[in-house]
């Protein structure tokens, strides 16, 4: 049974570097409903952002295409964040989790996913090669002592 979002948004942009910070933004933004710590937000922060620049310099390399971000809340303070294209996709999804690998050349450090792993609960990545790419993640964000 799929449990029914308490808020959501949606927001599409082009695949453009600026456009990082801006989902940044409009993460940490969305999240702040929850009373996140300092650390909740910049851990979101810092994931969408992963997710994003991989959109940004993997799926789209020699073109400028479109990005979704999705962002939901459910009970219990769960926030899901996802991050989805239409691009060049993934041929070996476990290789591409795998630290230190990457398709961006030798100024990539290859661990987007490994970071975004760390720092949310869930990490799910599926993709179709020739079709792009869906990144889901999800963070549960702590009670505060005397909080709702």
């Amino acid at each position: 049974m799929r449990t029914k979002a308490i808020n959501q948004v949606n927001v599409d942009f082009p695949s453009r570097s600026a456009n990082e910070g801006f989902a940044r933004t409009i993460a940490a933004c969305f999240a702040a409903q929850l009373d996140p710590t300092l650390d909740e937000v910049n851990d979101i922060k810092t994931a969408v952002s992963e997710a994003v620049t991989n959109a940004i310099v993997h799926a789209y390399p020699d073109t400028i295409g479109k990005v979704a971000l999705k962002l939901r809340l459910y009970e219990d303070n769960v926030m899901e964040l996802v991050v989805r294209d239409w691009g060049v996709g993934i041929a070996d999804v476990e290789q591409a989790r795998t630290p230190m690998f990457s398709t961006g050349g030798e100024e990539r450090a290859g661990m987007g996913f490994t970071i975004m792993e760390s720092f949310m609960d869930h990490l799910r990545v599926r993709s179709t090669p020739g079709k792009g790419t869906t990144v889901t993640m999800k963070k549960r964000i702590c009670r505060r002592a005397g909080g709702r």
